[in-house]
């Protein structure tokens, strides 16, 4: 069944290997064949990947918009045995995405492991020290 794709202006997508980026006004497409994309909003750039779950996030979506290789999935399970050893209150996490590559469901992997990354920022925020006062005593 085709899928009619509307973009912003200047919006991108990833079809497989190939970023599209949309002119100076809204359009649309249709896709009339079956094949993984991503938006804009769920993409993160290798420059962008700069914590742990954000690059397990980038190995998810190499997993999912490429043919997954064995190399691939092998440093998507070294990446997550070492968030997972690093922080264990992950598990629930990475357990849901581990299940999910397995089952070939690499969309709802992705999906889950924003869920991890929003995870992430709250024990990163938790942990952040307060903000210092400016007044003097």
């Amino acid at each position: 069944m085709p899928l009619k794709i509307e973009l912003k202006p200047f919006e991108r997508l990833l079809i497989g290997g190939t970023a599209i980026r949309n002119g100076s006004r809204r359009s649309s497409f249709v896709i009339e064949t079956v094949t993984n994309f991503l938006r804009e909003s769920d993409i993160i750039l290798e420059s962008e990947a700069d914590t742990a779950c954000k690059r397990l996030y980038l190995t998810l979506t190499v997993l999912y918009l490429a043919e997954p290789t064995p190399e691939a999935e092998d440093i998507f399970v070294r990446q997550a045995n070492a968030l997972l050893e690093a922080v264990p209150t992950t598990a629930p996490y990475i357990r849901d995405i581990h299940e999910f590559v397995a089952a070939r469901e690499l969309y709802r992997a992705l999906k889950r492991c924003k869920d991890l990354i929003q995870y992430e920022q709250s024990l990163s925020d938790r942990l952040a020290p307060p903000p210092a006062t400016g007044g003097t005593t």
